[in-house]
């Protein structure tokens, strides 16, 4: 791109101008279009290289909805070459088909198709003519249609090839085909560029901040072009705060840059607790018409990593609690839908989380939306190899050909979001290990910052041995990102003298919700050592006692009691917030998802996640564990999480256990206590005064289930999710910890099923169907509004048990 010469007219307002000044942002008529194009293509699996053609007959393809993902719809097998470590579910090629008209009149209009990411090796023909390829199952691409479409009556069709059939490809689930949201985009032939616009904010206070945009026009007229370019910074109540005009000309076919100020006094600043965002929306005019309007995601925040300090946030020291999450959505698989990203991240709040680390490749926008909606601190990742393979058939294929392309459109698309606030080019990347590492690191920083200058770029590293470490040595690296081996964290002022460190990736510790071996004071690794046996247990579960975790890794406590303490550490990413699908450390198969989660796979808490709430949140937490249905007499090792208190006393049926206080760098307390049927509970106090307390009690026999909705409305869209948590009871209400009832659903009105689970990682059921056996006493439903204007009814029945519904309301 080159910069225009042109006269330049700029207008600095401040929060006076708004009762001043005409807000013709939001007075005009949007004249882009941008049309959501999911719905209603046509899909089939096999290979079909004639539906290009407008004469193909697809009348016996699938009609479906976009985000699709065909993998999660198969069967368990561990013959399927993904493999377990993939998700031991099916992959292959498919198509997907869609027939669409556009009216006459635009036919003079740049038109584009918008893909937020197809997994993978996907292949568009738009009318025959063949648009490209993108290997990249994670990447964001679009492609211009305005030469070969057809206008009025007569059809366009699109078709796209997605080849995920090279395996494996992937040491986690990848999902397979669209999985992400599809835009066709209606423009006037002068318009703002595909990722066209760049906001910076070089100067960032509390009474004042200011500015900087970068317009990037595309001119696709045969002639020069003049233009008025007007943008506006709104607040979130909609009033401007700032504003800029420019004027220029642009040279025909043509794509070019112009730059805006703006200075904005007293902002509200974004931040973790209060994410304040604006947004600049732009307008362009020819002739004083306006042919385009664009609007950029914009949030005034400063940050510093510091070598002794740590992490600060608008100069407030704030240490980065942090989770990796992977892309797929549990029981919907890769499938990108805002309420599942939302109800992920909610949970992750709730916790005490402030930082997200995307795992290991670009997230979906809308993981970014909501990150600037509800404040948290983002590491995106681009890459998990780069020319050295990790398995047979991944991205190390296609590295020298896409590699600068892929990270260019990664830092482009995602440069404008305020929660980004690092660039990651890459986890345990093998080039580490050898001098090739050096100039790659180079290259890779250098197209990074020649795009983005505003943020440190780091890279997960894995060994901190200097001489062994050529990533490191490039010297190009703002930010030293380190996984696992936390017992050298106290090495690191010394080894990396003058560097900013990170816990890019920490933990790896494993568990099953609900759970125990007892006792739980014995830590042990599993595997104890790569490929080496250990005494797992049979039914492939692992005790939720924070006391297993993988050879490389920790047990949570382990690891976050040193990141607390070491002031330098600006923070930790947990592997992983969630389990995914995939990599079922340490068990072979039918274990088909991890155990790493903090939450399980369906959603639902183990234990551990008490303790990193009463750690990273001021939330008042007691969480005693585990339940209580134990052999008469046995001695069971009850823990117990809890702040903002000094001390939690024990009650078994009424008789004091005794009261414990965390000593030193506890973060919980224990007591050892032989089985007695009846009711264990647990009481905090702070200075003598009651905080918390907390019950649980021996459960009977099954006897009904319960459902619980995570809301009470659910939006007439066809997208919107609501996520039923069914749990077995006894007749007092108590949860049955062991139940396993299979249970059978039924839903009627304006929903559909979606996905069922029930956290248990070595389950073959299917994701897709209307029934799920309990585990553990619970399971999940996921409902997806259908677009019919009737409130949902959802039935849950089990053999033995009266059946229970319950309603949810829809609306427009």
């Amino acid at each position: 791109m080159k910069a225009l010469t042109m006269k330049r007219f700029v207008v600095m307002s401040t929060l006076l101008c708004l009762f001043l000044a005409c807000n013709n942002s939001s007075e005009e008529k949007e004249v882009r279009i941008v049309e959501d194009f999911n719905f209603d293509w046509q899909f089939s699996i096999g290979d079909f290289p004639e539906a290009i053609d407008s004469t193909f007959n697809a009348e016996n393809w699938r009609t479906l909805n976009l985000p699709h993902d065909w993998s999660i719809e198969g069967e368990f097998s561990e013959d399927h070459p993904a493999k377990p470590e993939g998700g031991a579910l099916p992959t292959g090629v498919a198509w997907y088909r869609k027939t669409f008209k556009l009216p006459a009149d635009y036919k003079n209009k740049s038109i584009s198709i918008e893909f937020d990411g197809i997994y993978r090796k996907s292949e568009v023909w738009i009318n025959g003519k063949y648009l490209g390829i993108r290997p990249n199952g994670y990447i964001s691409f679009a492609y211009d249609l305005s030469e070969h479409l057809n206008y009025g009556e007569t059809e366009n069709i699109i078709a796209v090839k997605v080849d995920n059939s090279e395996q494996p490809n992937s040491r986690w689930y990848s999902g397979s085909g669209i999985y992400r949201n599809v835009r066709l985009v209606v423009a006037e032939k002068l318009h703002v560029a595909h990722w066209g616009t760049y906001a910076t904010t070089p100067e960032v206070s509390k009474e004042k901040a200011t500015v900087n945009l970068e317009v990037t026009l595309q001119n696709n007229f045969e002639i020069d072009k003049t233009f008025k370019l007007k943008s506006v910074i709104l607040n979130q109540e909609n009033s401007i705060v700032a504003e800029a005009i420019s004027e220029g000309n642009i040279g025909k076919s043509k794509s070019e840059a112009t730059i805006q100020n703006f200075e904005v006094l007293n902002p509200n600043l974004w931040d973790t607790e209060n994410p304040y965002l604006y947004k600049i929306e732009t307008q362009v005019y020819e002739n004083d018409k306006l042919v385009d309007n664009y609007e950029t995601p914009l949030g005034f925040r400063f940050f510093n990593f510091d070598t002794e300090a740590g992490f600060s946030l608008n100069g407030v020291p704030t240490k980065i609690h942090g989770v990796c999450l992977h892309h797929d959505n549990g029981a919907l698989g890769a499938v990108a839908n805002y309420a599942a990203i939302k109800r992920k991240l909610q949970m992750m709040k709730d916790m005490g989380a402030n930082a997200i680390r995307v795992s290991h490749n670009p997230s979906s926008l809308e993981m970014l939306e909501l990150c600037d909606e509800m404040g948290f601190i983002v590491q995106v990742e681009a890459f998990d190899v780069w020319k050295k393979k990790k398995v047979k058939a991944d991205y190390n294929m296609y590295w020298d050909e896409w590699h600068e392309q892929d990270l260019k459109d990664f830092v482009k698309r995602d440069r404008n979001y305020p929660s980004v606030m690092m660039w990651s080019i890459g986890n345990e990347i093998r080039e580490q290990f050898d001098s090739t590492g050096i100039a790659m690191t180079k290259k890779l920083v250098k197209i990074v910052k020649d795009l983005d200058k505003t943020r440190p770029v780091t890279c997960a590293l894995t060994e901190n041995v200097v001489e062994k470490n050529f990533i490191y040595q490039s010297g190009a690296l703002d930010l030293l990102g380190f996984n696992y081996k936390h017992k050298d964290y106290y090495d690191f002022p010394e080894k990396f003298k003058d560097e900013k460190i990170l816990a890019s990736e920490s933990v790896s510790a494993l568990a099953t919700r609900g759970h125990y071996d007892l006792p739980s004071t014995e830590i042990k690794r599993w595997p104890p050592a790569h490929n080496e046996p250990f005494d797992g247990n049979d039914d492939l579960t692992v005790s939720a006692y924070d006391q297993v975790s993988a050879y490389w890794g920790a047990t949570h406590e382990e690891s976050w009691k040193t990141v607390k303490e070491l002031d330098y550490m600006a923070g930790t990413f947990i592997w992983t917030g969630f389990d995914y699908i995939g990599e079922p450390i340490p068990y072979p198969y039918p274990a088909r998802s991890s155990y790493f989660g903090i939450v399980d796979l369906a959603g639902f808490p183990k234990d551990v996640y008490y303790m990193y709430q009463s750690e990273w949140s001021d939330k008042d937490v007691l969480h005693i564990f585990p339940h209580w249905n134990w052999e008469q007499g046995q001695e069971v090792d009850v823990w117990a999480y809890y702040n903002n208190a000094d001390e939690v006393e024990l009650f078994l049926n009424g008789k004091s256990l005794g009261t414990k206080s965390k000593e030193n760098d506890d973060l919980h307390v224990m007591w050892r206590v032989p089985f007695e049927a009846g009711t264990l509970k647990a009481i905090s106090k702070k200075d003598g005064k009651v905080v918390l307390e907390k019950e649980i009690h021996t459960a009977g026999a099954a006897s009904k289930l319960e459902l619980k909705a995570d809301k009470e409305n659910v939006k007439n869209d066809r997208y919107d999710l609501v996520y039923v948590t069914v749990s077995v009871l006894d007749n007092e209400g108590n949860l049955v910890p062991k139940a396993d009832n299979l249970i059978n659903f039924e839903v009627s009105g304006g929903g559909k099923i979606v996905g069922v689970d029930n956290g248990y990682q070595a389950s073959l059921e299917p994701f897709k169907a209307d029934y799920r056996k309990a585990y553990n006493g619970k399971c999940l439903v996921i409902i997806q509004s259908n677009g019919m204007a009737e409130n949902i009814k959802l039935t849950a029945s089990s053999e033995g048990l009266p059946s229970q519904s319950i309603d949810v309301t829809v609306s427009n």
